[in-house]
């Protein structure tokens, strides 16, 4: 069965003014289009991986036939970390984690703003396109990474709780070249609830 764009879970003007109803289109209707649509491409080229999740061709590229590899790792990653993006955000939601996942933090970074101060300069550094992640390893630990294009940390064995788009079509139109004032503002934005339900798997 084919991969499917999922459709979001707002309207896409519901994350304005910290993402604009144009961004979201665009990104949405057709940056994501393009990862599941090539996907799909890629996958009729090696049908012996018809079937698998998204999830299981990122976590084991090395099983996927080299002819492909490079079209499934990007444009897989694309659609795996697009939908897990969508799901994060969310209008008028909770504006700081509680719980678990907020003593967590706590231990680890000392404090939820600290925690963002890593996190948005992990964003910053990010040289070109790619993501800035907060993830939790197999013991439960919490740290900041950050990964190239497409990549996921899935790949890496990591649990992402916490993932932001710091592609140019993620934040141009609303910020232009100011990645740092985009990811100051996305915090605004992030759905506290479903990153807790992510660090509770």
């Amino acid at each position: 069965m084919a991969f499917e764009l999922p459709a979001l879970p707002y309207d896409y003007a519901a994350l304005e003014p910290t993402i604009s109803s144009e961004t979201m289109t665009i990104h949405h209707d057709k940056h994501h289009a393009a990862y599941v649509t090539n996907l799909n491409a890629a996958i009729a080229k090696a049908p012996e991986l018809e079937g698998k999740s998204v999830e299981e061709l990122i976590t084991n590229l090395s099983a996927v036939p080299e002819a492909v590899r490079g079209a499934v790792r990007n444009n897989g990653g694309g659609h795996l970390n697009h939908t897990f993006f969508w799901e994060l955000l969310t209008p008028g939601g909770a504006t700081e984690p509680s719980g678990d996942l907020l003593e967590a933090i706590n231990t680890t970074f000392g404090s939820l703003a600290d925690l963002k101060t890593q996190f948005n300069a992990a964003g910053v550094a990010r040289f070109g396109s790619g993501w800035a992640w907060l993830v939790k390893d197999a013991d439960g630990k919490l740290s900041i990474t950050s990964t190239a294009n497409q990549d996921s940390p899935i790949t890496d064995g990591l649990t992402p709780i916490l993932g932001n788009d710091v592609w140019e079509h993620a934040y141009y139109v609303d910020y232009r070249n100011l990645r740092p004032k985009y990811l100051e503002a996305w915090w605004s934005v992030v759905n506290w609830d479903k990153a807790a339900e992510n660090f509770s798997k």
